[in-house]
């Protein structure tokens, strides 16, 4: 077959196959089109995951009879003249409508303000219908039916009427945080209707709307710039985090993107701060001159290219670092919400357990007698409106507060054994005094608006990491030498790996050798680290090692073994603390960062105010 020209109709099913993926592709074209044509209110329709149909109306500038019949050819687009180092809009390739008309049934419908009635065009498998008038209000409806019937193999690969529906959702949601001035209403026989009011310039109370509304009590501002790239957003609080990655959305000068570079930057910042499976909530504007930055990667327009990519993943990296010091130690309030929730009393109607956790058949709950009609008749008569003990309104007469005044003077005996030995702690503090110590791992401490409970080995780990780090960037990890070198049998190929950076590990402060082809001998520790399990910090040390490139060294995964090695060197769980010991942990966790959390994600300590356990016990 000799060379010839493809005819215009194959031309855009092939350009089809880079730019319309699946339906959500779709509605991300035409709402970007909208967005472009200013428009202040978008509405979606879908039908069959998008498959059956797609409309999308909007109230933007509209088209006139010529610029209607140019926009569903190839090329033909009002973004951009002769340069593409100035991109300022979502669209600009002039590839999505005819595409989309080449692979699916296309009505495109239009009419500017001042038009005396609306133009319509259709095309059909790239085949266009004439130009007619019709009747339709100011600005552009595009409907898209039988998506992929020019190209059936493509349909084939599509997934579920749900998963596609699942997608669309997350593009417009998508596109929905970068634009709060626009209202978007996502509707359809396929799904649950999605509203958006505008919130105008309000970005904060958009993401709610996204992403709930517990979003601001856990999230951390950002403000940096570097080299006149701007950083803007919102992070989550590491002890807040998602099963995916689904809840990180990035804009480059207003674009939702999705881009790898971004998502690892995102990664790397929260490194040492979340479990392992776990992702950060992040939203992200980055703001920079758009010859900075090439957007025409790919047809989708998802991926970007910075000219600097590296300036660009330290300011991510540090700006959301910086932050995370100065703001994410303080404890989630959805921690502090499920405690609350756990010890609130269920709903006794229709309930049999009196209280969440508290079962009627539980031994001591009743000793003798009916337990379960006691407890579902006192469920169903008490109320602390009623009740005299707890007089709500202040004129009842009894125990309420108002009557306590008179037993102030009154001279009450004591059991405590250490009343007058010693000072009583102060409960200014952030974290308060401590109290108590319960099961031997968590202290409670008094604050003075409340009370803390705190994971003594998490927020240990926190510390002895933190520490960790500190002297490896000061270069001056003491190490103890042990009086008999510990002798650890290991696979042949652990302690290959283990010898081979038996050189980087000293610079941790743990020196071994090797010892034989099945064994390591360990001579020095890390001194900061105190006891330790040695056999067991070797060998998870080896699992890890593991894990990563062979051609890769220690250096690079600095924190991942100073982790592994605070994990073995913090308090343990099980071992009482003094109360001394107790405050002195609790002073330490406030004088150093990031303590919010343990190096594994897990949170270090919930804070429960006063106001929650009055509202526990019904006094307010």
């Amino acid at each position: 077959m000799r060379i010839h020209q493809l005819p215009e109709t194959l031309i855009n099913q092939i350009a089809a196959g880079e730019v319309i993926e699946r339906p959500a592709s779709v509605v991300k074209e035409l709402v970007e089109n909208a967005i472009d044509a200013g428009a202040s209110r978008i509405e979606i329709a879908t039908a069959g995951g998008g498959k059956a149909l797609i409309r999308v109306i909007d109230d933007g500038r509209g088209m006139d009879a010529e610029d209607l019949q140019l926009a569903v050819r190839r090329h033909c687009t009002s973004k951009i003249d002769q340069r593409l180092d100035d991109i300022c809009t979502l669209g600009f390739r002039g590839e999505a409508l005819p595409s989309i008309g080449s692979v699916a049934r296309l009505t495109l419908r239009s009419r500017p303000a001042d038009a005396a009635h609306a133009n319509e065009i259709s095309l059909a498998g790239g085949v266009p219908s004439p130009l007619k008038p019709a009747a339709a209000n100011k600005g552009t409806t595009v409907e898209v039916r039988d998506l992929f019937f020019a190209t059936p193999a493509r349909l084939k690969f599509l997934k579920s009427d749900r998963a596609e529906t699942a997608a669309i959702t997350e593009v417009v949601r998508r596109i929905a945080i970068a634009f709060p001035a626009v209202r978007f209403t996502l509707s359809g026989p396929d799904r649950s209707t999605l509203d958006l009011a505008a919130t105008g310039e309000d970005r904060l109370a958009r993401i709610g709307q996204v992403l709930g509304a517990e979003f601001a009590a856990n999230m951390i501002a950002l403000d940096a710039m570097r080299e006149d790239i701007e950083l803007t957003g919102h992070i989550g609080l590491p002890t807040w985090n998602k099963a995916n990655s689904l809840s990180q959305y990035a804009f480059v000068n207003g674009r939702p993107v999705q881009d790898k570079q971004i998502l690892s930057a995102i990664r790397a910042a929260y490194s040492d701060t979340l479990p392992r499976g776990r992702y950060p909530v992040a939203v992200l504007w980055i703001t920079l001159d758009p010859a900075l930055v090439d957007v025409n990667v790919h047809p989708a327009k998802a991926d970007v290219r910075f000219r600097d990519p590296g300036l660009v993943r330290g300011l991510l990296v540090g700006a959301i670092r910086q932050a995370l010091l100065a703001g994410g130690d303080r404890a989630s309030p959805s921690a502090r919400a499920d405690l609350v929730r756990a010890f609130s009393p269920a709903d006794p109607v229709g309930n049999e357990q009196g209280m969440r956790g508290w079962s009627t058949s539980s031994p001591g709950f009743h000793r003798g007698g009916d337990s379960a009609g006691l407890a579902g008749s006192w469920a169903g008569q008490w109320a602390a409106a009623k009740s005299p003990s707890r007089p709500l309104d202040g004129t009842a007469p009894g125990f309420g507060e108002a009557s306590q005044a008179e037993f102030e003077t009154a001279v009450t005996p004591s059991g405590r054994f250490d009343q007058g030995l010693e000072k009583e702690p102060d409960t200014r503090h952030p974290l308060g005094a401590a109290r108590a110590q319960v099961h031997e791992n968590y202290i409670l401490a008094q604050t003075g608006d409340g009370m803390v409970i705190v994971d003594q080995h998490a927020a240990h780990e926190r510390l002895v990491f933190e520490r960790l780090k500190t002297a490896l960037r000061e270069g001056s990890v003491a190490s103890q030498i042990l009086l008999l070198p510990e002798i650890i049998d290991l696979p042949e190929d652990d302690c290959d790996r283990l010898a081979e950076r038996a050189e980087d590990l000293a610079g941790f402060g743990l020196v071994l050798e090797r010892f034989g082809p099945g064994a390591i001998a360990v001579r020095e520790t890390p001194a900061m680290l105190g006891e330790t399990d040695v056999a067991g910090l070797v060998r998870d040390l080896a699992d890890e090692i593991a894990e990563w490139d062979s051609t890769g060294g220690l250096k690079e995964r600095l924190e991942a073994v100073a982790s592994t090695m605070a994990c073995h060197g913090s308090v343990r769980s099980g071992r009482r603390l003094t109360r001394e010991e107790m405050d002195a942990l609790l002073r330490e966790m406030e004088r150093t960062p990031g303590s919010g959390q343990c190096n594994h994600g897990r949170p270090t300590y919930i804070e429960l105010k006063l106001s929650d356990i009055e509202k526990l016990f019904s006094r307010r």
